[in-house]
């Protein structure tokens, strides 16, 4: 594996080379950083021409310049060296990169998590229920969003999502036909994701609607928008929820020992909600961090001390419960502090924010700032994943078709496998291998910049800074925006390669 690495990345060397020459040579020769000056009527006009001539050295030939910058590239490379001066922002490239690069990557690292966990699950039911009315339905409101324009759903996110959001919260009460149309919704949803019989179905959709339209009437007679939290028992329960779906898609309720060690890892966890409140006083994020590994390994820990005919099984789920639930009460102490935060100075009662990453001059704990973060980053999420997901949605919707009638499949099902270890077992790893090419291209290319989302959001990221660079003519920035994606190309083609490895065992990569 070593030596396919390795090859890989001098292969990708040589091609980043070629890459940026390239552009490096078009953007001198389609911009002009002079333009602007000489259309003014500064009266040190050349003086400021001549100071711009001699930091972009626009005196020599242009492949002499491109090698004059590989410096730059090797003298920061070596922990030397700033990719170079923008004269728009009177700033070093490395100053620029290290504001955009962690702003994109709050920005879109949530919204392509949130994308591909709902295109993986809604493209497998929808495959599973293959010509169903929830089929026909998905499908068109799956190629709806991707159909749909960035910008005009960024636009109705701010008008709808935002502004009318911020007035709902003034007196957040739900009308009666509200909490009636929603439980409707969640009975037509549940019925047409159920499958079997009809009565099954109708049972189910039943459950589902009453459960849901007692939750909007709760959520509006306790005023939960304004005060809300889950306590130890809503955590609890919370908890207890993340251990039965994990048993019964990894295991099935009839592997004992997997499910007692899911529920004890959720017992567990509630036990621990006290004293973790003491934890989260002052916390740091590596800290948070590191508290959310620590629940995977003792949930991994309580699986294998149940033991079992599959101790991996049983280890995976309390981890996968464990880590689950660290998310739950993560969300609770948040909560704790969203009164504060509403009614805060800055804030005003208007807390889903529309413009920037952040409020200034917040102030306020590491609790107020996650929070601040968190409630800037819905609407800009919200708007990648309604259009991304539609895409992992149709290819794992037809990979899996395609796995389901693999030959293999029919074999497990004669062995008398149930469908449940046919689909997670043996289908569901196979049908990821196309969505092991899709998605870490994906993530190089929004890491790239989500330009148009950063735009109209007014976040200063990695599309901002390009767009600005482009503008002014500035060459270094537009280096070095294309040299930190270009990269990431790269490095997502070999990371792809690498999991086809993981997925598909016949693949090797040192073949």
């Amino acid at each position: 594996m070593l030596s396919f690495i390795l090859r890989r990345l001098a292969v990708g060397v040589v091609v980043l080379l070629g890459a940026t020459f390239i552009v490096f040579v078009l953007v001198s020769y389609a911009t002009d950083p002079l333009a602007a000056v000489r259309a003014s009527n500064l009266q040190n006009k050349a003086q400021i021409i001549q100071q711009r001539t001699e930091l972009l050295h626009l005196d020599m030939p242009v492949v002499l310049r491109f090698f004059m910058w590989l410096g730059l590239v090797w003298d920061f490379l070596r922990g030397g060296g700033t990719l170079g001066t923008s004269f728009a922002k009177q700033t070093t490239v490395y100053a620029q990169l290290q504001s955009a690069v962690p702003t994109t990557i709050k920005l879109v690292l949530a919204s392509l998590l949130i994308a591909v966990l709902l295109g993986v699950v809604v493209g497998i039911t929808t495959a599973l229920r293959q010509y169903s009315a929830f089929d026909y339905i998905t499908t068109f409101f799956t190629f709806l969003f991707y159909s749909l324009p960035a910008f005009w759903v960024a636009v109705l996110l701010k008008e709808f999502g935002a502004i009318k959001f911020n007035d709902f919260l003034a007196d957040p009460r739900i009308p009666p036909w509200v909490v009636v149309l929603i439980g409707l919704a969640g009975f037509g949803l549940a019925t047409l994701v159920t499958g079997g019989r009809w009565s099954i179905r109708l049972l189910s959709g039943a459950v589902a609607g009453v459960a849901v339209a007692l939750t909007a009437l709760y959520v509006s007679l306790s005023g939960f928008l304004l005060t809300p939290g889950l306590g130890v028992v809503g955590v609890g329960l919370s908890g207890l929820g993340v251990a039965a779906v994990v048993t019964a898609i990894a295991t099935g309720f009839g592997n004992r020992r997997a499910l007692y060690s899911a529920l004890t890892t959720a017992l567990i966890g509630t036990a621990l909600y006290f004293p973790l409140q003491f934890a989260f006083v002052n916390p740091t994020p590596w800290l948070l961090l590191g508290l959310w590994v620590s629940a995977g390994v003792v949930g991994a820990l309580v699986g294998l001390a149940f033991g079992g005919p599959d101790k991996g099984l049983s280890a995976r789920g309390g981890a996968i419960t464990a880590m689950g639930m660290a998310v739950f009460v993560f969300a609770d102490r948040l909560m704790q502090t969203w009164p504060a935060y509403v009614n805060s100075p800055r804030v005003k009662g208007r807390p889903i924010g529309t413009m920037g990453a952040v409020t200034p001059e917040l102030g306020g704990n590491f609790w107020f700032g996650a929070t601040d973060m968190l409630t800037h980053l819905i609407l800009p999420t919200t708007a990648l994943v309604l259009i991304t997901f539609a895409s992992y949605t149709r290819y794992t919707r037809a990979s899996m078709l395609e796995v389901m009638n693999a030959d293999y499949i029919r074999t497990a099902r004669a062995k008398g496998l149930t469908e449940r270890t046919v689909v997670v077992r043996h289908a569901f790893r196979n049908a990821l291998i196309p969505l092991a090419t899709v998605v870490p291209i994906d993530i190089a290319a929004v890491l790239g910049g989500a330009i148009i989302t950063e735009r109209i959001f007014s976040w200063r990221g990695m599309g901002t800074m390009f767009i600005d660079a482009m503008n002014e003519g500035d060459l270094y920035p537009i280096m070095g925006y294309f040299v930190v994606t270009a990269a990431l190309f790269i490095a997502a083609n070999i990371g792809a390669d690498l999991v086809y490895a993981g997925l598909d065992p016949r693949i090797r990569v040192n073949a």
